[in-house]
């Protein structure tokens, strides 16, 4: 039996436990959680404010720090701190992971995960659990699961509509790393690699003539690139993280306490925070979604429209991966692609709980820290 599946069962039976354990027999837990995203109202960060109300209510006397937007720790820097047991959780994004373990990168790619029950299932592929033996093994980090955020990430542009291959050619577009610098690449652009914070700017000064990123990025944005993009679920790109803690803080624990902390992780934050994600999507696009190509909104490419791009892109995500990886990774990208398809096919549109999900059920969440005391609140728990 895998290292893996030894780590799985024994994250099961915990949460189990919880069940018939007194949740006011259970320590007090102090804990710091780091992201590279901003605070509230980024969906992200409601859901780790969550996690912290959860810990605090249900572990009585607990204190969960949490540190956005990299005022603690970027993701690499993070996830050396986990391996020496100077942080003990994080939310980490797979391709900024890779600085500091390649493998990382196989997760990524356009076109793979197209549909909300095939992106919600990213942690159950077999690549996704060599991933966690990888991060427990190499740097003593425990994988709990994965999220995501907007399955909608796509092409903002300033002045016109980019939605044929040949729409990307020449421009200048900002790229959130290497491996979409491929994709970015394939369709004839150039792309930059830069941080959210310097794109309004970039924009504005014609720097950058448009930027990949997601619904929310492009709320933040629709002034200066009021165009955007999708070509379908995940087309452009997908937006995947994981959540996990330092194997030498967990150790010291008590099993009472990784077992409530478990059952937290598990019954309760991974759900919200794919529900949260998914509900602020529909918001977004209920509010901005256009069916015309030539006004300001988001346009949906139809599957004629997003296949072109695949076929332009035509595999060089996966050629880029397989360059920064050992034949260890060269494989398990041809493994995850396999996977993605089989995923897809296994839950086709429409056909999975997330697209379910009761919205209305989060608008107090959005609304709650929004504004007002309570945004305050989650501001002041770093």
């Amino acid at each position: 039996m895998s290292r893996f599946r030894n780590t799985a069962t024994t994250l099961l039976a915990a949460a189990i436990a919880i069940a018939t354990t007194s949740v006011s027999a259970v320590e007090p837990v102090k804990l710091r959680w780091a992201s590279d995203h901003s605070g509230p109202p980024h969906p992200a960060a409601i859901a780790e404010v969550y996690f912290a109300e959860q810990v605090e209510k249900k572990i009585p006397g607990s204190k969960v720090q949490i540190y956005w937007a990299k005022s603690l720790y970027t993701i690499p820097q993070g996830v050396k701190a986990m391996t020496q047991g100077n942080l003990e959780m994080i939310t980490g994004q797979f391709g900024k992971t890779a600085s500091v373990e390649p493998l990382a990168n196989v997760l990524l790619g356009a076109g793979k995960l197209t549909t909300a029950g095939a992106i919600d299932g990213v942690d159950s592929t077999k690549t996704f659990a060599d991933l966690v033996e990888q991060f427990d093994k190499v740097h003593g980090i425990t994988m709990f699961g994965a999220g995501h955020l907007s399955m909608y990430m796509g092409a903002g542009a300033v002045e016109k509509r980019l939605v044929a291959p040949e729409d990307f050619a020449g421009k200048k577009m900002r790229s959130m790393g290497p491996a979409e610098n491929a994709l970015l690449s394939s369709l004839g652009a150039n792309p930059q690699s830069m941080a959210f914070g310097d794109v309004p700017p970039a924009l504005q000064t014609g720097v950058i003539d448009g930027l990949l990123t997601s619904l929310g990025g492009f709320n933040a944005v629709k002034e200066q690139a009021p165009y955007f993009t999708v070509a379908g679920l995940n087309g452009i790109v997908g937006d995947y993280y994981w959540f996990g803690a330092s194997n030498r803080w967990w150790s010291k624990l008590s099993e009472d306490q990784q077992a409530a902390l478990t059952d937290i992780m598990v019954n309760d934050f991974i759900p919200f925070q794919r529900a949260i994600n998914y509900c602020n999507d529909k918001r977004t696009l209920d509010k901005f979604l256009t069916t015309d190509k030539s006004a300001p909104g988001i346009y949906v490419m139809n599957e004629e429209e997003a296949a072109a791009v695949k076929q332009a892109e035509g595999g060089a995500t996966n050629e880029w991966i397989k360059s920064k990886v050992d034949d260890v990774g060269d494989q398990l990208v041809d493994q995850f692609t396999a996977e993605a398809a089989e995923l897809v096919k296994n839950n086709p549109p429409g056909s999975h709980p997330l697209e379910q999900t009761d919205c209305a059920a989060y608008e107090e969440y959005f609304t709650r820290y929004g504004k007002g005391s309570d945004l305050h609140r989650a501001k002041n728990r770093k």
